[in-house]
């Protein structure tokens, strides 16, 4: 993604500069324009990344070809008080909509279920060890997994913010 920004970037200052504009030629020369650009392409790719929801909970922030794989604030709500994670193990591939794990609580029990296609790189040895850190941090430190992902494309399938919190309003889950 940066390697296509930089180069959209590039045929930009080109069009720009290509321009028989001498006002644009005078005020910023090329150097500077490329770095303008540049600034501006990339500013929003180095936001924070977009949480995307399934219809089952689990949420997915994509960090270039990575995605972290966590619950979220409703389901560990839901869950109550977190005693066990089983996460899947590093190297395993896993599938989206798979089951790939599970957490229970003094409650109940539930199945991670993958939202993305992809390989396993880490797990979240601290959420094993204290599972209740998803309780307390389920978007910070309560994360469960990182994978690589096989299909980008499938975020694009799952829910944003907003059509997470309205599905949230509609029907019982």
């Amino acid at each position: 993604m940066a390697g296509l920004v930089t180069q959209l970037g590039r045929c930009s200052v080109r069009t720009i500069v290509g321009t028989h504009n001498r006002e644009i030629r005078r005020v910023i020369s090329p150097k500077s324009l490329t770095s303008l650009v540049r600034h501006a392409c990339t500013t929003h790719t180095l936001r924070k990344s977009e949480r995307r929801y399934t219809s089952k909970h689990e949420w997915v922030e994509v960090h270039g070809k990575v995605g972290v794989v966590g619950i979220s604030n409703y389901a560990q709500d839901a869950l109550g008080d977190v005693v066990y994670a089983q996460l899947p193990d590093v190297g395993s591939t896993i599938k989206k909509e798979d089951e790939c794990g599970a957490l229970e609580s003094v409650k109940a029990a539930s199945e991670i279920i993958s939202p993305v296609t992809g390989k396993v790189l880490e797990k979240n040895e601290a959420v094993e060890n204290k599972p209740g850190l998803i309780n307390s941090s389920c978007y910070e430190d309560g994360w469960l997994f990182k994978v690589e992902l096989e299909n980008p494309e499938e975020i694009q399938t799952l829910m944003d913010e907003n059509a997470y919190t309205e599905f949230l309003k509609s029907d019982p889950h």
